[in-house]
């Protein structure tokens, strides 16, 4: 691997870890999430982290191989459109869910992410194959965060009412 390459993915893995960093600073595990009834089968919270890891190592990896692929101005400006605007939505869910503790708004975010990612998956397809499947877990993991997130509405709501 060339100096260039390897910056670059040094790069993708610093945005993708700064966009972690960011949903993870949002992410409020305080008294609030600890009351909220979770459905049996919801993960152990240490799992989230380690799952959360795994999914932005590969984003970044997918990101440095679109990149790589990426052969004029305009495709290399998809592979950055694309990540961007799920970086921002996935940092979203965090705020929404977290510190403004609505999860119903964050189901409603969650479908724009759910089809970002969807997005990712089919813009970087021609690109590399490899980077768009890198992807999948992604997608499997905020399939399920999704019912996660309804069940935990099922189970709390209604939210944002007066008392």
């Amino acid at each position: 691997m060339n100096r260039q390459a390897f910056f670059r993915l040094f790069l993708a893995v610093v945005l993708s870890y700064t966009t972690a960093g960011i949903g993870g600073a949002l992410t409020d595990l305080g008294p609030w999430y600890y009351s909220l009834r979770q459905p049996d089968w919801k993960p152990p919270d240490a799992a989230f982290g380690v799952i959360w890891t795994t999914i932005f190592t590969l984003c970044a990896i997918s990101g440095w191989l679109a990149w790589q692929a990426a052969n004029t101005r305009a495709l290399r400006l998809r592979v950055v459109i694309l990540f961007g605007i799920n970086a921002v939505l996935n940092m979203v869910w965090s705020a929404l869910y977290f510190k403004l503790q609505r999860p119903d708004w964050a189901m409603v975010e969650v479908v724009f992410l759910w089809l970002s990612i969807g997005a990712l998956i089919v813009g970087l397809w021609r690109l590399s194959r490899l980077a768009s499947g890198l992807l999948i877990p992604y997608w499997v993991w905020v399939s399920v965060a999704s019912v996660l997130n309804l069940q935990t509405i099922y189970l709390n709501g209604p939210f944002g009412t007066f008392s």
